[in-house]
């Protein structure tokens, strides 16, 4: 894999050195050694992309939907002939095993284009109001994008694919602790036709190119993936220049298990869903709200199944998960268990430290807590690390109430065995998505979070809608 574009940022149609000199090791979390050196940009940088954006956004938001349907299956050829060296890249990066990497982190390249290109296809441009007048839907204009690490292309093909298929461009800024992945997919875009400044990619951190972004007065639309606190950050820098802002920020999932479920085959279940991805993902359900009456079986099943869950090289093949990303990260999770422990919850399993036998990478025990209230911060901050939290219920009443006491409302999981408790619960259940009895996210589906998981939808027909303005013309009916 040539590493050599690191080193530059992908504007206006080609590879161009920063103006910045600043640049950052970029390190592989499965052996703390480094891989490559990414460029870091600034204003300045963020100042000459947002430029070829605004010059080709005269042209390109003028173009077909035929037209951009023709580029969008281009590059669905190009990304699945690169399919490989996404999969290989996050492995590197972030740690991925590589059968998840080629799995779900990649495989999202090609899921959601295909969601996109599926909705570009229905969507109206043009129709006839009841009114008698023409409802028309454009391109908003030049759209900012920030992704976060956790998963890389999952997030960009979000962000990037919907502002190329409604006729915006835009202008990228990935983690700089997975840029490589990034890197890749600008290579994809050039590859498939996208005429020159209709994507553009600047490396950077989220303080200064994030911030440059979010403050520019020529980008009209920021959306924005990653931590409550960056996106309130955004929010607010984009409140002088009046942008549209779209965020899909933390979670706090809550899982319901009922005692008239399928115990041992959901509960398992519940525990690999929170232990995917290494517990980083922000919908992972990672407080387990469990019914009295089969606590204590529940809780042998979750212990059971996370003392399975084996953790292992990344450049594997296999079911286990990697490591956390950097040492940041792991120092987080592991302060974020002595505060389970000094709070008095208990340990059922897992805890302190890195697994059994391992000295490089950041490792971490898979972990279970007991003995939790909900008011404890273990239940109501994200972790982000393979850390769940056991917490009986006694009543339907008493599940939702400790379900929606939380400030956010991403994603929420339920496990029953009963088609009309499924649907009243989850009728109650203050989230953007609700999964029942292991139902998984589907491409095309929409996307987004309730309170403070953000605003706005990713996927499908709600994931275009952002990048559209609506424009009423009077008189032609």
């Amino acid at each position: 894999m040539n590493m050599e574009n690191l080193g530059k940022f992908y504007i206006n149609g080609a590879w161009i050195a920063p103006k910045s000199s600043l640049a950052m090791p970029v390190l592989n979390p499965a052996t703390e050694l480094q891989i490559g050196s990414v460029a870091l940009g600034d204003a300045a940088d963020v100042d000459v992309a947002v430029a070829a954006a605004n010059r080709a956004f005269v042209s390109y938001s003028q173009t077909s939907k035929v037209d951009r349907l023709v580029l969008l299956h281009r590059l669905m050829a190009v990304t699945q002939s690169r399919f490989e060296d996404l999969a290989q890249a996050m492995s590197m990066e972030m740690g991925a095993p590589i059968s998840m990497a080629r799995e779900a982190h990649a495989d999202a390249a090609v899921g959601h284009l295909q969601g996109f290109i599926d909705a570009l296809e229905k969507m109206q441009e043009r129709k006839k109001l009841a009114s008698g007048d023409i409802q028309l839907r454009e391109a908003i204009g030049v759209c900012g994008l920030i992704t976060p690490w956790n998963w890389p292309m999952n997030q960009i093909a979000l962000k990037v694919i919907p502002a190329l298929a409604t006729g915006c461009t835009c202008v990228l800024k990935p983690s700089e602790h997975t840029p490589i992945s990034a890197m890749i997919y600008a290579e994809i875009i050039h590859e498939a036709g996208f005429p020159a400044g209709v994507f553009n990619l600047v490396q950077g951190d989220g303080l200064t190119v994030g911030a440059a972004m979010s403050r520019h007065p020529n980008i009209q639309m920021m959306s924005f993936t990653g931590s409550t606190r960056a996106g309130t950050a955004v929010t607010h820098d984009a409140a002088d220049t009046v942008k549209r802002v779209t965020l899909e920020l933390g979670g706090k999932s809550p899982n319901l298990v009922f005692a008239d479920c399928d115990l041992e085959a959901r509960v398992t279940a519940s525990v690999d869903e929170c232990m995917y991805n290494t517990g980083q993902s922000c919908d992972a359900p990672t407080r387990l709200l469990v019914e009295r009456d089969c606590y204590d079986e529940a809780v042998s099943i979750a212990k059971r199944a996370v003392e399975a869950t084996e953790v292992g090289d990344p450049t594997q093949e296999g079911g286990h998960i990697g490591p956390l990303f950097d040492r940041i990260q792991f120092d987080r999770v592991q302060a974020m268990i002595s505060v389970g422990i000094d709070e008095g919850a208990t340990v059922l399993t897992g805890g302190l430290g890195k697994p059994n036998g391992v000295t490089d990478g950041w490792f971490v025990k898979p972990t279970v807590f007991i003995d939790v209230s909900n008011a404890m911060r273990i239940a109501q901050e994200e972790i982000f690390g393979p850390v769940l939290v056991i917490i009986p219920f006694d009543t339907e009443d008493d599940a939702i109430e400790i379900a929606n006491d939380t400030p956010y409302g991403l994603a929420a999981y339920l496990q029953t065995g009963d088609q009309a408790r499924a649907e009243r619960v989850a009728a109650r259940l203050r989230a953007g998505a609700v999964h029942i009895n292991g139902g998984g996210f589907n491409y095309g589906s929409p996307f987004g979070g309730y309170k403070q998981s953000g605003n706005g939808r990713e996927g499908g027909v709600m994931g275009l809608d952002d990048y559209l303005e609506t424009k009423t013309l009077h008189g032609l009916g």
